[in-house]
Formats: structure tokens, sequence, C-alpha cells
């Protein structure tokens, strides 16, 4: 109840701002569906979904002209469960981002506060879970490497370049705010893309030094946070597209190194994965091959291919993989509102570690007790 009178006092404060030199906008998403799975657990499950395709979210964004080419910017953003009416992370209001900073016309901008790594500013946009039209279930397993953003960093210090001829780069620190353990929870990361026609590419680096060491830290395992802490985290990858015509095809790799596994996000409880991991290495690469389709203005189709190849060493040894099929179709009914139907096979062999059998474990819903989890959904958006 109090975070609801402080959201609705926030935008009642800006919604009487009128300078002419300045602006706040307050945008959105918001999605929302039936959801089958056929496995979760050992038991099929029918379910009213929140952001099963795309997040569902809202924000403040504001801009105030301070001359020649100078601006003072904020972002205020928060994921919320539309079908409760509780935000994502009980105990955090703007769990998406939350920043202050300047913005030069002609160098770029520099914004301190909770923003998202530049894998998912860069790398993102060409996969298909990161790409416009959204598909969250598409993501690669545990989204291991933040392409569906499941998590922003704290305490950062980020740079984004202008826009120099089609080529974007940029790079963000977060740090571990706390005293002498400078290095402990700490994050960094870097990346660019370029587009040039109907071709782009991107490629992105990040590394998280002992997630989930501390609550203070850039960033902790749970909700709205990393799915999996670990002592090192290390994630690179590039991507490519081309449009031609209605169609756009691409493919992105991106390969993922979590050494000293600890903590396994309470998403996963009971399942393989908080009996296998912890104390291993699990390195993984992804190759992903995506298009879309303009079948008309209105209809249009997408769909996507990841083979996922796991290596667990330490404490155990094994070899788990993943093969996840997507299929999307979306109709738009206004620029604003669409409604689409979407479909996931997953496939998983092999064996984490601890000698414990590896299950497939589809974004949004709770893993499977075996190797294959089918989810379906129909649902609407509406982004404001």
């Amino acid at each position: 109840m109090r975070k609801s009178l402080i959201v609705a006092g926030i935008v009642s404060l800006f919604a009487v701002t009128a300078h002419a030199q300045s602006s706040v906008t307050l945008y959105g998403s918001l999605d929302a569906g039936l959801v089958y799975s056929n496995n979760q657990g050992g038991h099929s499950a029918w379910q009213e979904g929140s952001g099963v395709v795309s997040n569902t979210y809202f924000g403040l964004r504001g801009n105030e002209d301070l001359g020649g080419g100078l601006h003072a910017i904020f972002t205020l953003e928060s994921d919320f469960n539309l079908n409760n009416g509780q935000f994502q992370d009980g105990s955090t209001m703007f769990n998406r981002q939350a920043y202050v900073g300047l913005k030069s016309d002609q160098y770029g901008q520099v914004t301190l506060g909770r923003q998202y790594d530049s894998v998912v500013d860069y790398l993102a946009p060409i996969s298909a879970a990161g790409a416009g039209f959204g598909n969250n279930l598409a993501a690669h397993p545990l989204d291991n490497d933040n392409l569906d953003n499941s998590f922003s960093l704290k305490n950062t210090v980020k740079y984004s370049s202008a826009n120099y001829a089609g080529f974007q780069f940029g790079g963000l620190y977060g740090f571990s705010n706390g005293a002498g353990d400078f290095s402990n929870n700490r994050a960094w990361s870097v990346g660019a893309s370029y587009a040039n026609g109907p071709f782009n590419v991107a490629a992105a680096y990040l590394q998280l030094n002992n997630s989930g060491a501390t609550s203070a830290g850039s960033t902790s395992v749970g909700a709205g946070e990393a799915n999996i802490g670990a002592a090192l985290q290390r994630t690179y990858g590039v991507g490519l597209n081309y449009t031609y015509g209605p169609a756009v095809v691409g493919f992105v790799w991106t390969h993922t190194q979590l050494d000293g596994i600890g903590a396994v996000s309470n998403g996963f409880s009971g399942s393989n994965f908080a009996a296998g991991l912890p104390g291993t290495n699990l390195h993984l690469d992804n190759y992903e091959i995506n298009g879309r389709y303009a079948l008309t203005p209105a209809l249009g189709i997408a769909a996507a291919y990841t083979y996922t190849d796991g290596k667990v060493s330490g404490t155990g040894t094994g070899d788990p993989k993943w093969h996840t099929v997507s299929l999307e179709a979306d109709y738009s009914l206004s620029k604003r509102t669409d409604v689409y139907a979407g479909g996931v096979y997953q496939h998983a062999s092999g064996e984490l570690g601890n000698g414990v059998a590896n299950v497939a474990v589809v974004n949004g819903v709770s893993p499977s007790s075996n190797g294959n989890q089918v989810v379906g959904t129909i649902g609407m958006r509406h982004r404001f």
C-alpha cells in the first residue's frame, strides 16, 4: 500500500511539471495470457501468466534541456506482476532501472544508479528473447547470458556513446559498496554495435565477481536478480542479423562461465539445479538462429532455435545440453495493442554436477521433472 501511494505521488508530481525546456514521460508494457505447460515438477499446468512473452513494467523517463546540446536525464522503471499487482521483487520498487545523469548530443551520456549491462544494451536486440517483438520463453536456459535481461546491476556508473554513423559503444562499472572489500560483488561490462543498411552486428562482455555475496553489492540472487550466484561469472558473445524486405534473420553466440557456483535462485528450489550445481563450475555455449517475417503489416511470425552445450567441473562432472525451439505469431490490433500465440519445446540431456540428471527449464515456468518440456501461450500486450 505504501509503495502504491509513493508511485501515485511521483506520477502526480511529474504530471504537473510544465517547463517548456523539460519533459517527463510515463511509459510501459502490459502482457497477460494463458499458459499451458506439460511438465512442471512432474505435473501439467494451466496458468494465467504475466510477462510470459514480454516483460510487464512501467517507467518514468525525464529530460531537461540545459542548453548547448546538454541534457539532464533520469529513468525509473519497475517490473510487476499483472495478475496480482505486486512488484516482481517485493523488496525493491524500481527493480529494473533507476538512474540519473547527463547526456550530450555529441558525446553520449553518463548515468549513475541501477542499470542494465552491455550484453542487454548491445547484443540482446539481435536475439529472440531481447528483440523488440519479445519472446521471453525463448531465453537461453537459466537466461545464463542475460540476453533476456533477467537482472540489472546496482551501484553502477555507465557511459553510452552517441550514434556515430551507425556505430555505438559503451561500458559499465558496478561498485561493491563495501568498505575494504572493493572487488567483492562488483561488476563491469563493455559492448558495441554497428548498423549499416540491412546489416547489424554487435558484441559484448560482462563480468561479475562473487555475485550474490552481499545484498549491498552489484547483484544478488533471487527475484529480479541473477538466477545463479558464482565466485566468478564471465559472459561474452557476438551476433549479427540481416534484414531483407519483410524478413529478418539473425545468429547469436554467447559463452558463459560460472565458476564456484554458490546460490541458486528460489525459482529452482526443489529442482535438479538446486542439487546439482552448487560447488561446481558450469561453462555454457549458446548457439542461436532466429528469424521473423511480416506476412502483412499487422501479422508477423517469429521462430528461433538454440543449442546450449554445457560442461560441468569442480566437485562433480557433467555434460548438460539443451535444444530449445520456439515459434510465435503476433497480430497488431493497433500501433500499441496486439494479440499473440506462441510455443516452446525444450529437450535436455546429459548430467549436471554431483551425478544429477539434467532437466528441461523453459524460461518463465518451473523446471520439468525430466528432459522434455512443452509450453504454449495465448495472450495480449498493450504498450503505452
